[in-house]
């Protein structure tokens, strides 16, 4: 699909034709032109020429049903990956990935060992979205959430990402509320300043997965450069600003982060958020990188040890893993 040349097929044309064009993508749904029919013969031939409307993607469903990677081939020969969730009672989330790759270099991360390609779009970033919200309609379903914890860290491509979360929450757009769309971070702090000033209500998850600066530096490289007490910092900036309450991620790796000096330390550090509005959302690890998962006995240990300890904390239901749609699996690969 590429909708960059929209704008400049339509450019000499009553401005109501491009809304109409936008209306028959993120509204209807179209994959072909020609489905287009307020439009005349020659002008859907002529987009469907200069301006396609196909996704190029190969999908896979995992053995519960409960999840869908898509595997999406963009123009230039890269691919990129993005899953549906499908939580029931109608609740379907779509995880969109910003990049094609990582810089990071997050040691749990299967995207990290893939290196860092390019920046994605902001009509790449819909484009994914747009793919699951027209295998949804086919059963007269629809997206709920969207989350951007897919491929990339979405806060070192800030302008492609709040250009996407503007189309994905417009009313002509994908009609997506703010409060349904959430960005994970492993804490950039010049875009946590950038986010506090936008008037978007979205939410903020932050990707901490350690308590302290030496053993999360072993997982996350970029630690280095936003230290904890840095990002503590401007989390409280954040949270001062907007009201909004953050999600607070962390990874359960077996023998690295879960034992209960560790819970203690990380409710230590959670004291420091101010004002407390904040959730952990504790993640069983999916392999991918040498580490294992924490048992389940050491997650419920850890769980009751921040629960005493006054901290808000769930359990993150794990999807995908069959076909590598889980938490750090997204590679990019067939």
């Amino acid at each position: 699909m590429n909708l960059e040349r929209l704008e400049n097929i339509l450019h000499s044309e009553p401005k109501f034709r491009l809304k109409q064009a936008r209306q028959t993508i993120f509204v209807d749904l179209i994959s072909d032109w020609n489905q287009a029919t307020n439009f005349p013969l020659a002008w859907r031939e002529k987009l469907n020429e200069d301006c396609p409307l196909e996704i190029k993607a190969e999908t896979l469903i995992s053995q519960p049903g409960n999840s869908v990677k898509a595997l999406i081939y963009l123009p230039d020969g890269l691919k990129i990956e993005t899953v549906l969730l499908e939580h029931g009672a109608g609740r379907n989330t779509v995880c969109l990935s910003s990049q094609v790759g990582c810089p990071l270099g997050c040691l749990f991360c299967a995207t990290g060992k893939t290196g860092f390609k390019r920046n994605l779009t902001a009509l790449e970033i819909v484009e994914q979205a747009v793919y699951f919200a027209r295998l949804l309609k086919k059963e007269g379903r629809q997206i709920n959430n969207i989350v951007f914890m897919g491929m990339g860290e979405p806060f070192l491509n800030y302008d492609n990402v709040l250009g996407a979360i503007k189309i994905l929450n417009d009313k002509d757009g994908l009609n997506i509320g703010a409060r349904h769309i959430s960005i994970s971070t492993i804490g950039v702090i010049s875009s946590l300043k950038k986010l506090a000033k936008e008037p978007l209500q979205i939410n903020l998850a932050l990707s901490l997965h350690a308590p302290a600066d030496d053993l999360r530096s072993k997982l996350i490289p970029a630690n280095k450069k936003y230290p904890l007490d840095a990002v503590m910092e401007e989390l409280n900036n954040y949270l001062e600003q907007t009201g909004r309450r953050v999600m607070i991620e962390y990874l359960m790796i077996d023998k690295f982060n879960d034992d209960k000096e560790q819970a203690l330390e990380l409710a230590t550090l959670l004291k420091k958020i101010q004002p407390p509005l904040f959730f952990v959302n504790l993640i069983a690890y999916n392999p991918t990188a040498g580490f294992r998962p924490s048992p389940a006995k050491r997650i419920f240990e850890f769980k009751k040890i921040l629960r005493d300890q006054g901290v808000d904390v769930t359990e993150r239901y794990r999807f995908g893993q069959d076909i590598k749609a889980a938490c750090g699996q997204l590679a990019g690969n067939k």
